[in-house]
């Protein structure tokens, strides 16, 4: 039988005689037989090519999917054979096994071959170990159907199978939030943060069949991902207003969870500001794949489709095709604009070739008083655009922002990306930073949110909550690890801080333990505190106080907003709060047992996916039904000792 085929006969065979359950000799024998047959096979097979064409078996070792299957069945085979040499009187030698499953017909492979593989001994760990099972287009959700049959052959073989192929992308590296008692630390502080680049990456990396790197989630931007329900102010003289509520923790049930809920004023469509966008897009070799500069150019057309006649639209491209154009145009020339996106093409190294500085300099060409004036730069992560030191790029930007024109920064692709110099020149710039998997991403990027992200209503925006110790003991802030500052940040007007767009709505969640509970932690001190002799504070049934700072988007003086946080928000009974609040627990759960929390491993993916499902809501986009899919991909990948 020719090594490139497998009857269905043959495989119903392999499949009855998956019931035993192999020893690790017996396993270790079968894999390596099974490999020495692909290795037989590939030989005669002509190479393919194609990005997504590799699969790890095994901790790296490349195989296509129709054989890493076949090995997968082979295992059981292998077994009895092992058993029935250990009753004659001994294991049999690695050629005999090797033998066997060469006479065992391979099944087809289903993707191409492309990169080298990266082999690692199948005597390794088995946390160094993986098979990763079917990814998908980055365009579009893979169906259930065609994952099932590889992620039921990952579970049976290793129900901890981590993936460990890198990425090639680098974030930046924090350490959680740890829990704090209120009495030696009762302040937080933090900048606001509308940033959603690591959902989507994470959501990418999952349908993709791979594990985020941990410092890829960040929960914040996970929790904030989603719009939720709360009021808005009427007027831009307040141009944010918050909304509290205190409910049962689901991963704990002796703590609460404090849900600070932040709406953004919406303007009128009569309000809308007149806008000068400039496009600084990458165009180096890089960016010559599907995901990147195909997809950007068509996530630019919606954004044109959604200006107006009177507004202003140019384009700067670095490397490649490096140079301005299109000089600025009104979006009324939609052909022309579009023309000169279709006609871009990727090619060549990134030289810079003073890329960002054009792109400023053509801004400040028709910036408009009073209106939006933005640089967006698309990128698959190299920012070789003229400057080359990070710090010097960012002063750049930053100066800028002063001058009115700020920056907002798009990822594209993957294997090349800098998510942390992303994060911070879009921080610098007074701006948002997103990552664009697939087109629906660039549909609520650039058009459903298009006003959140490119109309300013507040700057410099600073969070500070002050807890009370005789109420609360001790308090976890879950995410905000890169926007933490110093207490005496708060009140200081020249710490740069986020901003809230139109209508944006941004979610803080803290993990609080009520004083008397027994959850605490921290043991109490033997000898007290330093400060045990001082006049007592007087006794409040306030949890806290919540305090926000803020400055007009053309102003520099921030302006106070406060507000007690009492004990009539707390709801005790979960069933009994509202979706949004429900919700936002249940991806806060899923993002700290996906980047291996100290906290939150109580909750099971199931119980994280039913509490998510109970809570979708109206759920018009059917973003909140597509993360529960999500859920459901994590546990397939990671397992779930919870669970079994």
């Amino acid at each position: 039988m020719d090594d490139d085929k497998m009857t269905d006969d043959a495989l119903m065979t392999l499949k009855d005689l998956r019931g035993a359950a192999p020893s690790p000799e017996a396993r270790k024998l079968a894999l390596n037989a099974a490999m020495a047959a692909f290795d037989a096979a590939q030989a005669k097979r002509p190479a393919k090519a194609g990005w997504m064409s590799r699969w790890t078996l095994s901790g790296g070792l490349g195989l296509p999917l129709g054989t890493a299957l076949a090995a997968l069945l082979l295992l059981p085979l292998g077994t009895q054979l092992y058993l029935s040499q250990v009753q004659k009187g001994g294991a049999p030698a690695q050629g005999e096994a090797t033998a066997a499953a060469k006479s065992a017909p391979m099944a087809p492979s289903t993707v191409a071959s492309a990169e080298p593989a990266r082999p690692v001994p199948l005597a390794a760990p088995r946390e160094q170990r993986a098979v990763v099972p079917v990814a998908k287009s980055l365009a579009a959700p893979m169906p259930e159907a065609a994952m099932a049959p590889a992620m039921d052959a990952k579970l049976r073989m290793n129900q901890n199978v981590v993936p460990t192929e890198p990425s090639g992308d680098t974030f930046a590296t924090f350490d959680e939030n740890r829990v704090q008692e209120t009495k030696e630390q009762p302040v937080s502080t933090f900048s606001i943060d509308v940033d959603t680049a690591s959902y989507s990456y994470v959501r990418s990396t999952l349908e993709q069949g791979l594990v985020p790197e941990p410092d890829a989630v960040r929960l914040e931007e996970l929790i904030n991902y989603f719009p939720y329900d709360y009021p808005a102010p009427t007027s831009l003289d307040t141009p944010f207003k918050a909304t509290m509520a205190v409910v049962p923790t689901p991963w704990n049930n002796k703590t609460e969870l404090l849900e600070i809920g932040i709406k953004g004023y919406v303007p009128p469509p009569s309000a809308r500001q007149p806008e000068n966008l400039t496009f600084l897009i990458d165009t180096s070799g890089s960016m010559d794949e599907p995901n990147k500069l195909p997809l950007l150019k068509r996530s630019f057309a919606l954004l044109v489709d959604q200006m107006r006649p009177e507004d202003t639209i140019s384009i700067v491209t670095y490397a490649g095709s490096a140079g301005v154009v299109l000089e600025p145009t009104k979006a009324s020339e939609r052909a022309k604009i579009l023309g000169a996106l279709d006609h871009l093409e990727a090619g060549g190294s990134t030289a810079g070739a003073e890329g960002i500085e054009l792109a400023y300099q053509v801004a400040a060409q028709s910036k408009v008083k009073g209106g939006v004036n933005r640089v967006i730069l698309a990128t698959d992560g190299d920012f070789n655009v003229g400057i080359d030191e990070p710090d010097q790029l960012k002063d750049f930007i930053r100066s800028k922002r002063d001058e009115g024109i700020f920056l907002s920064v798009l990822g594209f692709g993957r294997g090349n990306l800098d998510d942390a110099l992303m994060q911070a020149l879009a921080q610098n710039g007074n701006g948002n930073a997103s990552y664009i998997d697939n087109f629906r991403e660039a549909q609520k990027v650039l058009v459903e949110e298009g006003g959140a992200n490119l109309v300013t209503i507040a700057k410099d925006v600073k969070v500070q909550v002050e807890f009370n110790p005789a109420q609360v003991s001790e308090y976890r802030l879950i995410g905000y690890e890169t926007r933490a500052l110093n207490r005496e940040d708060f009140n200081n007007d020249a710490v740069d801080a986020g901003e809230i767009g139109a209508g944006h709505t941004v979610t803080t969640l803290y993990e609080i333990t009520p004083a008397g509970s027994g959850a605490e932690l921290n043991d109490p001190l033997r000898y007290g505190t330093a400060s045990a002799s001082a006049e007592p504070a007087p006794v409040s049934d306030e949890l806290g106080l919540l305090k926000m700072r803020y400055k007009a988007p053309d102003g520099d003086v921030s302006k106070l907003i406060t507000a007690p946080i009492t004990r009539d928000l707390v709801v005790s009974d979960m069933s009994k709060t509202g979706d949004d609040q429900r919700f936002a627990a249940a991806v806060a759960a899923f993002g700290q047992k996906l980047k291996g929390s100290n906290y939150g491993e109580g909750m099971s993916w199931s119980q994280i996916a039913d509490l998510a499902n109970g809570s979708k809501g109206a759920d018009a986009h059917g973003y909140r039904a597509e993360f529960v899919q999500m859920v459901h991909l994590a546990q397939s990948l990671k397992g779930d000792s919870v669970d079994r």
